[in-house]
């Protein structure tokens, strides 16, 4: 009986202290087109992510790929109003860095 407590505080200390966490670091926004109707455009989206274990990351590029990934679904390359959000989510001696780029296309 006497082993009980503390390995019960053990199992408490150990799920409270290593449960996984989200958060929203930084949100960007871009220019917006004053004169541009919001219904003469459609919104584009793309995301990437870098997986990091104990500090050490190998993929350094992950936000120049989905900047990537957002000018291709537009052709002509007129996005406003582009919205960066950067996030991490997180997990056991890892996490996972994210982006989100969201923004208008005109397809004039």
């Amino acid at each position: 009986m006497n082993y009980f407590f503390p390995f019960l505080f053990f199992t408490f200390f150990l799920l409270t202290f290593s449960a996984c966490t989200y958060s929203i670091h930084q949100v960007h926004v871009s220019d917006f087109q004053l004169y541009t109707p919001f219904e003469e455009g459609r919104i584009i989206k793309a995301s990437s992510e870098q997986f990091v274990v104990l500090g050490f990351a190998y993929d350094t590029n992950y936000v120049d790929r989905a900047y990537r990934k957002l000018l291709a679904k537009c052709p002509k390359n007129s996005i406003t109003g582009i919205t960066t959000q950067y996030s991490s989510s997180h997990g056991f001696f890892s996490w996972n860095n994210k982006i989100l780029m969201q923004g208008l296309c005109h397809d004039d």
